[in-house]
């Protein structure tokens, strides 16, 4: 038996240590493989940041951790491809499961709630960085990355090279979130078709401006109308595309900043304060007071009424009748058909999609026929607010992990969000986090082919696409009552300003449930007296704010319209 053991044991010291080297060989293999010059980091900085992973993960080495995310291209990518690099490279083992959006949900508010150690990290939105801040169930990044996790926090991380900090950042001033992959919400159009000469006399013939990217929601209005019917190649064309079934997929189509493109709520980049773009209104100590007109908030106020008349206006007026039906995932190929004219909310994550060779919108050459550009904005809309949705997937850890278990889970977080790697894999997904891989030179070559994708996150406008703020002290919960009034107002059940007073009502439930449990403490909502809205927007103009706005009269402005070209060349002027 004892020479069993030693001879085992010998066993293990030689595999060990030829482990220690295969690791090193184990990188080279795979940035010889798999990065290259895919990369900001120079080989000899790719070795570095590489031998870095290898020296922190050694009291790691043999654990199986844990992680998940939804499944999108991005994370299928870590998943089948970066996760067994980084097993390979450090002898940590990681299985990233890939499920549904709200299945991660799910997992996530199981594990807060039992305190189970369900997975060791998650990759979940930063819409529930208000969650996250106020249950105090998650890690904050900044205290764990100055103390238990200080020696697994890599010194070339470079947290100010990541563009989307600033909305997994709470009002306590602390990180929660890690970035991972980011979307934004654009407005998409046949450039082609924009630019057609018959359509451009066409168009000033009958409206008396030119066609072009429209700035606000009427000249997306008439160019709407302009498209719809017209005969282009052959066929009969839709002005616009959008989707109507009830269905939970129609509650992120307007949680995800709809009514902010409108104007609803205040002034704030990256988050209307103290009224956000879902209407839900906060106090100095960034406690929620109320979501309807009657305290203070902005769910049922004229602009977002007005922004729910307009989506169905145009719904049933300019999409293809089928649209009606569609949920978002049925909806989001058809304008690569070749028969959409513009859509004013599209989401970035399909452009993968958008340019495969073939398609109707895709020239011979592999440049597409469409532009993305900045979203139109509504007639409440002011400068100062935010105009537009962006998804930001991050990690997050829970406190209800082992320490070991974060630890290690949180080296694989860095790995796969890296500089050696994160060139290759935006390239991959094109789900955009660092400075860094945005300026690299792969993508200005590329940029020709995706349709406007990189120049406009290379400009100023960027940073009016934000993700659900702090405001929202309880996602998951608040989330899922949008979709169903949503759905009363699209299947005809209740009117637009009926389907408002129904949400900020529910809204106000939860908020009230929150208060009288107390599990959220000092940073729980509070709700305020009632009072009608011209006494809540008087206090709001006297304290320099806008929410809740007074109906504007005559809701269709004058339509304004830019040069796509033009456009661009003032980004890159700036």
């Amino acid at each position: 038996m004892r020479k069993h053991l030693m001879t085992t044991t010998a066993a293990m010291l030689l595999a060990f240590t030829g482990t220690a080297f295969a690791d090193m060989e184990a990188a080279k293999k795979f940035l010889d493989a798999e990065i290259g010059d895919m990369s900001s980091l120079d080989r000899a900085a790719q070795e570095a940041e590489m031998q870095w992973f290898i020296d922190a993960a050694k009291p790691f080495a043999g654990m199986d951790i844990k992680v998940v995310s939804e499944t999108i291209t991005t994370h299928e990518y870590e998943s089948k491809v970066l996760a067994k690099a980084f097993s390979d490279i450090t002898g940590i083992k990681i299985t990233h499961d890939l499920i549904g959006e709200g299945d991660v949900i799910e997992k996530l508010q199981t594990q807060m709630q039992s305190g189970e150690n369900i997975y060791d990290a998650y990759v979940n939105d930063s819409d529930l960085i208000g969650t996250h801040w106020r249950y105090q169930q998650a890690r904050s990044l900044t205290d764990f990355m100055a103390n238990e996790g200080k020696d697994v926090t890599n010194p070339g991380l470079d947290l100010a090279d990541f563009i989307g900090t600033s909305f997994t950042t709470a009002p306590d001033g602390k990180l929660y979130q890690l970035p991972d992959q980011q979307f934004a919400n654009l407005y998409w159009f046949r450039y082609d078709w924009f630019n057609d000469e018959k359509n451009k006399a066409d168009f000033k013939a009958k409206y008396g401006y030119d066609l072009g990217v429209p700035v606000n929601w009427s000249a997306y209005e008439d160019i709407a109308e302009f498209f719809t019917g017209r005969e282009i190649d052959g066929k009969k064309v839709y002005g616009h595309m959008d989707y109507g079934k009830k269905d939970p997929s129609l509650g992120w189509r307007f949680t995800d900043a709809w009514l902010s493109m409108a104007g609803n709520g205040d002034k704030g980049i990256p988050n209307g304060l103290p009224v956000d773009e879902w209407g839900i209104k906060v106090n100095e100590k960034s406690q929620p007071v109320g979501s309807c007109v009657a305290r203070g908030g902005d769910t049922n106020g004229p602009a977002a009424v007005y922004s729910i008349e307009k989506y169905l206006q145009w719904l049933k007026a300019y999409a293809p009748a089928a649209a009606q039906g569609m949920t978002f995932s049925e909806s989001g190929p058809v304008p690569s058909q070749g028969e959409v004219a513009q859509q004013m909310f599209t989401y970035t994550a399909f452009t993968a999609d958008f340019v495969k060779p073939g398609l109707p919108v895709v020239n011979e050459d592999g440049t597409p026929k469409w532009r993305f550009a900045p979203s139109p904005h509504g007639v409440y809309w002011k400068d100062g607010m935010k105009l537009g949705y962006q998804d930001v997937g991050s990690w997050t850890l829970l406190k209800s992990t082992p320490d070991d278990r974060a630890k290690a889970a949180w080296l694989y977080a860095q790995f796969v969000t890296s500089k050696t790697v994160d060139v290759k894999k935006s390239h991959v997904g094109l789900t955009l986090i660092r400075e860094s891989s945005i300026a690299h030179k792969s993508f200005t070559e590329r940029a020709p082919k995706l349709g406007g994708l990189i120049e406009f996150y290379r400009s100023p406008a960027r940073v009016q696409w934000s993700p659900t703020g702090t405001n929202i002290p309880d996602y998951p919960k608040l989330a899922q009552l949008w979709w169903q009034a949503i759905g009363d107002a699209s299947s005809g059940a209740k009117t637009a300003q009926e389907a408002m007073d129904s949400l900020c009502a529910e809204q106000e439930q939860v908020l009230s449930r929150l208060e009288r449990a107390g599990v959220m403490g000092d940073m729980g909502p509070k709700l305020a007296e009632e009072h009608d809205i011209d006494y809540w927007n008087k206090d709001a103009v006297s304290k320099g704010n806008l929410a809740p706005q007074l109906k504007i009269a005559d809701e269709k402005e004058k339509p304004l319209t830019v040069n796509y070209d033009e456009l661009v060349k003032s980004w890159q002027a700036k």
